[in-house]
């Protein structure tokens, strides 16, 4: 028998149980449908958490004061004091794989502009941290390295404050603002950027001058962060080690002292974000598969009620001719056409309900092509696995017993 024979024949049987055929393909249907749109999700989500760290300064590393343990209690690394001015001077002298470097403090407190108030943070910063956030200015000025030597008060607003500050006739620039009564003139509007990847808003920020918050808001010498710009992606893991390097040398560690700061690049975070990522993805996917699973047993089911159906036809075919491997191939057929035909349905609502979610949630979502190619795979070995038990069955049925039977 041909495949176009078995086709026809396939078609013909499924037609006169349209319902039954239906609701035997809702299974693939769901199951299909339901892991492209979980892969989608769990993709769309990797791909957002590389482009927002990527977005901070892909080549950025962030060192910070290590959180060593002290009387039983691991410490916060912002109540640590390790990062002082002499490491920034010894990482300028001696780090030959870092292009930019720029310390960093900050403090939560009040800002305000004549009858508005916003609770936001102040850090404050080198000239080159700009460049190593890839953060350019939406209109004005960065301050100058004679603000940093005279600690002036002048600051660069992130977009959130303007907002909350500022009306949309008013113009930030020149306008004098206040944190924690300190008067500081506005000579910058940074650029938008929103959330990161910890969900935290980016806009809602104020930049002064480092030697300005560490003189007239916090009185510390000690930083909290400094921030560095490897020369390029090629060089981060090479400048990580510089930086570990000179930092033991400037804080006269011996060999077997643990190091009294961390180093942390944005590959680091881009594959412990994505491999937290891809550990969600399998895991919503094999939760969405066990619906595969469920239509596969319901097409077996529904092959064995048609098997039993349709003997006497069995019967019949046998006894004008029909071997065995021919009627095996034609119940194999229709439960591979119920797979298929679900599989690509599923691939459809899968597919839209991947647009939806994106639409009306707001997720990230990316539809892979290879999930869809492996869904379809899937679907056609469903439809073979659970087809030819029941299909092998009826090829094995005697004909003068098919015949005979009620």
């Amino acid at each position: 028998m041909n495949t176009l024979n078995l086709l026809r024949i396939a078609f013909k049987a499924l037609e006169r149980n349209k319902v039954r055929a239906f609701l035997t393909m809702l299974g693939i249907i769901i199951g299909v449908g339901a892991v492209i749109a979980m892969i989608a999700i769990g993709q769309g989500s990797k791909k957002s958490i590389q482009d927002q760290l990527s977005n901070m300064g892909s080549n950025m590393i962030t060192i910070r004061p290590n959180s060593n343990i002290t009387a039983g209690a691991r410490l916060d690394f912002s109540n640590v004091q390790t990062l002082t001015q002499q490491d920034v001077d010894a990482l300028k002298k001696k780090a030959r794989n870092l292009r930019y470097i720029s310390p960093a403090s900050s403090a939560r407190g009040q800002a305000i502009f004549g009858n508005s108030n916003w609770p936001t943070t102040i850090q404050g910063v080198g000239g080159e941290y700009l460049a190593i956030r890839n953060w350019p200015l939406k209109e004005g000025v960065s301050f100058s390295a004679s603000d940093l030597t005279t600690a002036a008060k002048v600051c660069m607003l992130g977009q959130t404050v303007v907002d909350n500050l500022f009306s949309n006739e008013q113009d930030p620039l020149g306008q004098v603002i206040r944190f924690n009564k300190i008067p500081f003139r506005v000579i910058g509007v940074l650029t938008q950027k929103g959330e990161n990847a910890f969900g935290q808003d980016q806009d809602d920020i104020i930049l002064t001058p480092y030697t300005t918050v560490q003189e007239r808001i916090t009185g510390s010498q000690y930083f909290q962060n400094i921030f560095a710009s490897a020369l390029d992606e090629n060089s981060t893991n090479q400048a990580s080690k510089e930086i570990a390097y000179v930092l033991r040398a400037s804080h006269k560690l011996k060999s077997q002292d643990e190091d009294d700061f961390t180093v942390r690049t944005q590959a680091e975070l881009i594959q412990t974000f994505s491999a937290t990522s891809q550990l969600l993805t399998v895991l919503l996917a094999a939760i969405a598969a066990i619906s595969l699973l469920v239509g596969g047993i319901g097409i077996m089911n529904i092959m064995y009620v048609s098997v039993t159906e349709r003997t006497k036809e069995i019967g019949l075919r046998m006894s004008i001719g029909a071997m065995g491997r021919d009627i095996l191939l034609q119940f194999l057929v229709e439960s591979i056409l119920i797979s298929v035909t679900g599989g690509i349905i599923g691939i459809g609502l899968g597919m839209f309900s991947s647009w939806l979610v994106n639409a009306l949630l707001k997720w990230p979502t990316l539809v892979a092509p290879s999930s869809v190619w492996l869904s379809f795979l899937v679907c056609v070995a469903t439809g073979v696995f659970f087809g030819y038990y029941p299909a092998q069955k009826a090829s094995r049925l005697d004909p003068i017993e098919a015949l005979r039977y009620e």
